[in-house]
């Protein structure tokens, strides 16, 4: 078998020799199917190098833009079917917006608020002992101020005082509340009574400039760190 095996390779090996000034075409055959078997694996590598890869990345692109266009149509058919349902839900929710600015008193209105809290505790029996504004702080579209206030008077009294701030035609809020016993049964409380305001048209552009600025200035920092 072993000498059966040597004798076809010593066959084989044989038709590639004196090939050197010969035609291609008159080569034996196993030369010849060596070579055409190179030239088409010559072929198969130029033609993908210069024409298939590129088809293949643009079939893949466009198989990507495919999925993301599909995933599109999805949303915008889930939207279009939900449609009614969005303008509703967008109609509750403006009318809920109305309602809270409602409650949010303008600029030229925080000066009668300050007096209706004031009042809620004379008006219970309280006795003012600090009722003092704070810094008011602005906000994206709306302005906070906290009221410092001391009080003292009967607990029933305070309770209604409470109830009284809660029940407000605007929105008053009651926070760091402190209770303590004092003399002859009455109680003192502290808190900081917080009271909130929509910004009018002039604050609201004065307010988009300032963060347009605060972005340009970061934006700024970050292109000269980058230096």
């Amino acid at each position: 078998m072993n000498i059966d095996i040597k004798a076809q390779f010593a066959q084989l090996a044989a038709q590639f020799e004196d090939l050197q000034g010969r035609q291609p075409g008159q080569w034996p055959l196993a030369p010849r199917l060596l070579c055409a078997a190179g030239v088409v694996a010559l072929v198969v590598g130029l033609g993908y190098y210069f024409y298939w890869s590129d088809q293949f990345a643009e079939q893949e692109t466009l198989a990507q833009e495919e999925v993301r266009l599909r995933g599109e149509y999805e949303t915008k058919m889930a939207q279009a079917i939900n449609l009614e349902a969005l303008k509703a839900q967008k109609a509750q929710v403006d009318q809920y917006v109305v309602r809270l600015e409602k409650q949010l008193p303008s600029k030229s209105e925080m000066a009668a608020l300050l007096s209706d809290i004031n009042q809620a505790g004379v008006g219970r029996g309280l006795q003012f002992e600090l009722f003092k504004p704070g810094q008011e702080v602005v906000r994206d579209y709306y302005a906070e101020l906290p009221i410092s206030i001391k009080v003292s008077g009967q607990y029933h009294d305070m309770g209604a005082f409470a109830a009284d701030m809660a029940n407000l035609p605007r929105i008053v809020t009651l926070n760091n509340l402190s209770l303590v016993s004092v003399k002859e049964g009455n109680l003192e409380m502290e808190a900081i009574a917080k009271t909130f305001r929509y910004l009018d048209q002039e604050e609201l552009i004065a307010q988009r400039a300032a963060r347009a600025a605060e972005k340009k200035a970061a934006k700024g920092k970050g292109k000269g760190k980058g230096k």
